[in-house]
């Protein structure tokens, strides 16, 4: 095909370098990522997707696949090659007798929550609203709700799928159900989603908000923290994190720029019975900040949109974590002190609960026997602490990286090679590598944590 023929087929925008908005769609998420494509093929349908996809195959075009451009490695992008850019598909339908929701692959969980929300239910996601829907469901999901309903793969119902070939399916139990076991959890290896129908769950109001504690309180505050949330009623959730107080209205002035240990909980308990359960690990200790009530599920989602905006430096490190011991805790907490720069953290997110239920071989998100996702994240506006962030965040994981359980999230992963990507996927690995083969046996699609096809 050629760009003349694919200009006459296509629908959306075709941005090309010198074009006037090339150099802002060609941003992602993370500043610290700055990459040219040669083209940038804006779809607003599926035909724009099946006609992107012929044209990058017959032109041998390195093919990178953008939806919401969240990806904290920039793999929504690539150097001299096609993009591929899902974000004007944004079309949701929500469904509230079967109580599903068909949702568009350009869409941002923010979208998601404010379709949901009117009708009192809600998809489990992430922790921030600005998060792609596609990126975030194809590596597993997970979030706020995930010890109560499971991960987003496990409220997955179906998939819509371009194929490297230029076909499109439909992907579910009945449906090609091997590649919709690759696609829950093995990221974007296997083609182009361009919508995925959920499952959605009963969830309107939470009982959410923050407690802070001096940082020194950290190990106490870790250990009383993993024994309750390790037999907690599964519709109580929260995370770990070490953080420095950022100067905006939302803290209290006095703990501005004080580095702290704190735990973000999220309960879709009654709000009374949430606050009772919860206060025995609340009171641990003196919390300097115990701010945790009712507030509307997508409150939540977007309440620390406002820190993080697109265009930071960015630089993340990832484990699975079956415990935290007390050599593991010192580590953290020896980290956490030396917190390079305001917006840098660490978090801690429990994956037990409803996640535990499904069995590691069921989906290809192998991790279902640990308690925890890990992320470290470096992070400032200013290009001129990128080493500085960068060197904090590979230190801190070379640090606590011996008391993991081998692999990562890869949601949370940068380009780290081969071997972190089978570590990542386990004994699922080679069955995800006979699946892309059937699929994508030429590897077109490997701008990814890429599964090479077997």
């Amino acid at each position: 095909m050629s760009a003349d023929q694919l200009r006459a087929r296509f629908r959306g925008e075709l941005i090309y370098p010198g074009d006037a908005a090339y150099d802002s769609a060609r941003k992602v998420y993370n500043g610290m990522i700055d990459k040219r494509p040669r083209l940038i093929a804006r779809c607003v349908d599926v035909a724009d997707v099946m006609a992107a996809v012929e044209y990058g195959r017959e032109n041998d075009l390195l093919t990178a696949i953008r939806c919401g451009g969240h990806n904290a490695g920039g793999l929504g992008s690539c150097d001299d090659g096609l993009v591929i850019d899902l974000s004007r598909m944004k079309g949701i339908h929500v469904d509230p007798v079967s109580r599903t929701a068909r949702v568009e692959a350009g869409c941002v969980w923010g979208d998601v929550d404010h379709a949901t929300h009117a009708f009192g239910m809600a998809s489990p996601s992430g922790f921030i609203s600005t998060t792609g829907v596609a990126g975030l469901t194809l590596g597993g999901g997970v979030g706020y709700l995930t010890r109560r309903y499971g991960l987003t793969i496990d409220n997955l119902l179906s998939v819509n799928v371009v194929l490297a070939d230029g076909h499109f399916v439909t992907v579910n139990e009945e449906e090609n159900p091997d590649l919709f076991w690759a696609v829950r959890g093995g990221g974007g290896n296997f083609g182009v989603v361009t919508s995925f129908l959920f499952r959605l769950q009963p969830v309107k109001m939470v009982h959410a908000g923050p407690t802070f504690w001096p940082i020194e309180q950290a190990p106490e505050v870790i250990k009383a923290f993993q024994e309750f949330i390790n037999h907690a009623p599964e519709d109580v959730n929260g995370f770990l994190a070490f953080l420095t107080v950022p100067p905006v209205p939302l803290f209290p002035e006095h703990l501005h720029l004080k580095k702290m240990c704190g735990i973000m909980w999220c309960s879709t308990a009654p709000s009374d019975e949430a606050d009772k359960i919860t206060k025995p690990v609340r009171s641990i200790g003196k919390p300097a900040l115990d701010h945790v009530g009712p507030m509307p599920f997508p409150v939540v989602q977007s309440l620390f949109d406002p820190l993080y905006p697109p265009g930071l430096q960015q630089y993340w490190r990832a484990d699975f974590v079956d415990s935290l011991s007390e050599a593991a805790i010192a580590r953290h907490l020896e980290y956490g002190q030396k917190l390079p720069t305001i917006l840098s953290t660490s978090h801690l997110y429990p994956i037990n609960g409803a996640a535990h239920r499904v069995g590691k071989n069921d989906t290809a998100f192998s991790y279902r026997d640990a308690d925890w996702a890990m992320v470290i994240v470096g992070v400032d506006p200013d290009s001129a602490n990128k080493d500085k962030i960068t060197e904090w965040c590979k230190d801190y994981f070379d640090a606590v990286h011996p008391y993991s359980a081998g692999g990562a999230y890869v949601n949370f992963m940068m380009e780290e090679g081969q071997e972190r990507v089978k570590a990542s996927f386990r004994e699922n690995y080679e069955r995800l590598a006979v699946v892309k083969k059937k699929y994508d046996p030429t590897n077109f699609f490997r701008v990814n944590q890429n599964i090479r096809p077997a």
